[in-house]
């Protein structure tokens, strides 16, 4: 998130807002928020992870949201998403760049 947070710059000269949630709640919640000036929301449940389609984790990682990513248009149209199973492969803020960039040299 901290990326996402050195990034804010051209990433709102874009237009984009950024959002994360956690399954961390009260003080860990907290730590995690401290870094971003974004919102942070707490205490992601495996229900509503499953609503979005995150993998929740396992016997091995359990009571765990894994990374799942969505670049949104403001109507809420899904544009891009990432899933993932455990720590890599998340999005970084210059891909999310190249990919508004991309798009937005499709419609010149």
């Amino acid at each position: 998130m901290v990326a996402f947070e050195e990034h804010k710059d051209a990433l709102a000269e874009k237009g984009v807002k950024v959002f994360a949630a956690s399954v961390d709640t009260g003080d860990e919640a907290r730590e995690v928020a401290n870094d971003v000036s974004f919102d942070v929301g707490e205490g992601v449940t495996r229900e509503q992870a499953e609503q979005i389609g995150a993998w929740y984790g396992d016997a091995r990682h359990p009571e765990m949201i894994q990374p799942s990513e969505f670049l949104m248009k403001d109507d809420g149209t899904v544009m891009m998403s990432s899933y993932s199973s455990g720590p890599l492969g998340r999005v970084n803020p210059d891909d999310v760049l190249k990919v508004i960039n991309f798009l937005e040299s499709l419609n010149k």
